[in-house]
């Protein structure tokens, strides 16, 4: 049964990203990112376009539910092309989501809808 629906926007800018290299700064990475996460953003040319969006997602996540929620409860990852998020600690299972998130030139922003979920 539906319990709750919340909604959250974040818009992230690449630039500040690309300010704190990866290879120079990797404890600032491991605060915000999961290990899988941070695998997925440097496999590309344009890592910060990718560590922009992950950010913006799991913002609009903390906008969109309740509970109060470290970026490192919040994994992000894709199913078919298409953003997914899974909470991890005792969040797990109370929360779905609907995700959206673009990309243009130095920005990146996302949406998601929440649905907290009765027990």
């Amino acid at each position: 049964m539906l319990e709750k629906i919340g909604i959250g926007i974040d818009i992230a800018d690449v630039d500040q990203f690309k300010k704190i290299p990866y290879l120079t700064k990797p404890n600032f990475y491991k605060k915000l990112f999961l290990p899988s996460e941070i695998q997925y953003c440097l496999k590309y040319k344009n890592p910060y376009e990718h560590f922009a969006g992950k950010f913006a997602i799991k913002e609009a996540v903390k906008k969109a539910i309740d509970d109060r929620i470290s970026m490192l409860d919040i994994e992000t990852s894709y199913s078919k092309s298409k953003p997914v998020v899974n909470l991890r600690g005792n969040n797990k299972t109370k929360y779905s989501f609907l995700i959206s998130i673009s990309h243009e030139q130095k920005l990146a922003i996302a949406m998601v809808v929440s649905e907290k979920l009765s027990s």
